[in-house]
């Protein structure tokens, strides 16, 4: 036999097929919605995922001022950062932040769940996080989706 009757098939720039999607954090804790949000970033929650392409979809996440932790998160968990001067180092709880920047704890969570290379700096470019339950993508007609149906 000279030739194969299948072959695998890798996605690549060109033959990416990616969409818009919209949701809500309201009422969703963190890490669960930050995971599964990662995981449609990605795309491997697409049968033709391949890993060092960007094959995943464009996630509006909206109400991100209504995203919950469990337990005392909210005033236990410290995000840390270093203005770049010597003993310049700032610490913000979860509380703090959420009153500063309702967004960022969001963008943060999404992050860190990305890989830590070029392409992940790319996929995070795929994140739009919104406070509120508006958005300025109306054009691009995102589908509404349920995170408790992703896996």
């Amino acid at each position: 036999m000279n030739t194969l009757s299948y072959k695998t098939i890798s996605a690549n720039r060109n033959t990416v097929k990616k969409e818009w999607v919209l949701v809500d954090a309201e009422d969703q804790t963190l890490g669960r919605l930050a995971s599964k949000v990662a995981k449609i970033i990605r795309g491997k929650n697409k049968p033709d995922y391949t890993p060092h392409v960007d094959c995943g979809d464009n996630v509006i996440v909206v109400n991100a001022e209504k995203v919950k932790l469990t337990g005392n998160k909210m005033q236990d968990k410290v995000y840390l950062r270093h203005t770049g001067y010597p003993g310049g180092q700032r610490e913000l709880t979860a509380q703090q932040l959420l009153n500063r920047k309702p967004i960022a704890l969001v963008e943060t969570a999404v992050r860190g769940m990305l890989p830590k290379n070029k392409l992940g700096s790319k996929l995070y470019t795929n994140l739009h996080v919104f406070e509120g339950p508006s958005h300025n993508h109306e054009a691009q007609k995102p589908r509404t989706i349920n995170l408790d149906d992703i896996k």
